[in-house]
């Protein structure tokens, strides 16, 4: 007598017609009850290497099977792959994986979910804040952030809720968990004078747009830089907000903005847009804030972080996160009479009773100015703010922003190679993946800087007018043959045959094969593959 299977491999047996029949558990649905999918064959040998082949489809995990006495940790996994994981943002998707997979299921995982008690949790959670660091420990200690250990809570007691709600317990052992005190980071906010040094820096760097469009919204990082100019209206002046960039895995992400309230459309004051204006004439891309190395994509925004330090420090400002400037943005406004309810909607609050609890320091401050205002309405009494008297009118001094020692990328070459001569050069990569380089010559070195960044403009339109399609002229040292390909295709677009194309232009077909498809990545507006060596 053969024996038993064991749990979880499936059932094999012969039905009445004499075929064999394989089935095997496949899942749960919501209601616990098994979901399966069988195979049959001729054989029992053939039967049980099909129902073994089904498995491997089936990613070869153990379907979940839910019920009170199942692993904690086996819990936490189902409900974040289920519930969670599916309307999680990317990024919020890898700390919720970060304090499940990491924390959770390593200290808390093989006890049963219905014996799980608050005991458990509340010695877990200390021994986090102590000693549960994975990385990084030998610097910044063993023990966790108050912060981290309230989110790896908030995350636990999401999963236990929904346990709850499933019947599966009676109560949520994390809702008497005693937790770290929360505290709130330091809002920082420029001065106006910080504001204007900032500016002045930021414009040496080339980076004064982005900085200042964002003191003039309080757009957040991601936000900013996912902007493209269709978003723009200049006639109206309307700026659409709908998709913010998200760093996840070395890679930039579009994603919807945080909230639904972060989507939104706000009106620009006119100084701004004039600002836009003339700076799009130099951005030969889609998006608003390209990378200066590779215009089809956004800014990093781990970059954009750093440069906002290093402005910073030039600039003799305090250290503010780029959070910061947002803060800047809702401070100035709130402080020169705009009214909450205009505020929230303009920086994407999903209600006032958020901007209030945010900025109550703001709030309380523009009360006591009321009350002073009524007071000397009504009783006429005259009230001196502390220090009013020191003040005196006095002109800012001029600041003079730092020149770094190395030139920002995308701005080209430039040295001295006479006495009386300059020469500037700009190597960008074309859309056939080389780079060209062009030469300028000037007597003095802004005569030779004022050449070099027309010739920068140029030829940035003439790459970007390669990667519409909008030209097929290409700079020298690319071959005459290719030009004639990419002519050709310009003017017949459908044409796919190499064979024809090989015949239309009188040249070999090995060489319409060899420039194919860089030429049709360039018209298409695509990066073409990097040439063979």
């Amino acid at each position: 007598m053969a024996g038993k299977r064991k749990r979880g491999e499936g059932t094999v047996r012969l039905r009445k017609d004499g075929r064999w029949e394989g089935r095997v558990v496949v899942g749960y649905d919501e209601a616990g009850n098994p979901k399966t999918k069988n195979v049959l064959a001729k054989t029992k040998k053939e039967c049980v290497e099909k129902l073994e082949q089904l498995k491997e489809q089936c990613d070869g995990r153990r379907p979940t099977q839910v019920r009170p006495d199942m692993p904690f940790g086996v819990w936490m996994d189902y409900w974040y792959q289920n519930f969670s994981k599916p309307r999680l943002r990317p990024t919020t998707q890898l700390g919720y994986e970060g304090w499940i997979y990491n924390h959770l299921i390593p200290g808390l995982g093989s006890i049963q979910l219905n014996r799980l008690t608050q005991a458990d949790l509340q010695q877990f959670f200390r021994t986090m804040k102590e000693s549960g660091r994975k990385s990084n420990a030998e610097k910044r200690g063993k023990g966790m952030a108050d912060r981290s250990v309230r989110s790896c809570h908030a995350v636990c007691q999401m999963a236990l809720d929904k346990a709850v709600e499933e019947k599966l317990i009676h109560g949520n052992p994390a809702a008497g968990c005693r937790l770290p005190p929360i505290k709130g980071r330091e809002m920082q906010v420029l001065t106006q004078e910080e504001m204007r040094r900032f500016l002045i820096q930021a414009k040496a760097e080339g980076m004064y747009e982005l900085f200042l469009l964002d003191l003039t919204t309080g757009m957040r990082r991601g936000e900013l830089l996912a902007l493209r100019w269709d978003d723009l209206d200049f006639a109206t002046g309307t700026l659409r907000i709908d998709k913010q960039i998200c760093p996840v895995g070395g890679k930039l992400i579009v994603s919807e903005p945080k909230t639904k309230a972060a989507n939104r459309t706000i009106i620009l004051p006119p100084a701004m847009l004039k600002v836009l204006a003339e700076y799009k004439k130099g951005i030969f891309s889609d998006l608003m804030f390209p990378s200066r190395i590779k215009p089809e994509q956004p800014i990093d925004p781990g970059y954009v972080r750093k440069r906002l330090q290093v402005i910073l420090d030039w600039a003799g400002c305090k250290r503010v996160r780029f959070h910061d400037l947002r803060h800047t943005f809702a401070t100035m406004s709130l402080e020169n009479g705009m009214d909450v309810k205009t505020l929230s909607t303009i920086i994407g609050h999903v209600s006032s009773a958020t901007t209030l609890n945010t900025y109550t320091h703001i709030t309380d401050e523009m009360r006591q100015k009321a009350a002073v205002n009524i007071d000397q309405g009504i009783a006429g009494v005259e009230v001196v703010t502390v220090g009013e008297e020191e003040k005196s009118i006095c002109s800012e001094p001029e600041f003079t922003p730092v020149q770094p020692a190395r030139r920002r990328p995308g701005t080209g070459y430039l040295k001295q190679i006479k006495e009386n001569l300059w020469e500037g050069r700009y190597s960008p990569i074309w859309p056939d993946g080389k780079k060209h380089s062009r030469n300028v010559y000037g007597h003095t070195e802004a005569e030779c800087e004022e050449k070099l960044a027309e010739l920068i403009l140029q030829m940035k339109a003439e790459i970007a007018a390669l990667r519409s399609g909008a030209s097929t002229e290409y700079p020298d040292g690319i071959s005459p043959k290719k030009k004639a390909i990419a002519a050709y295709l310009r003017e017949h677009p459908g044409v796919t045959n190499k064979g024809m194309i090989a015949r239309e232009l009188g040249m070999g077909r090995t060489t319409v094969q060899r420039y194919y498809d860089e030429v049709r990545a360039e018209l298409r507006g695509e990066e073409s593959p990097a040439p063979q060596t």
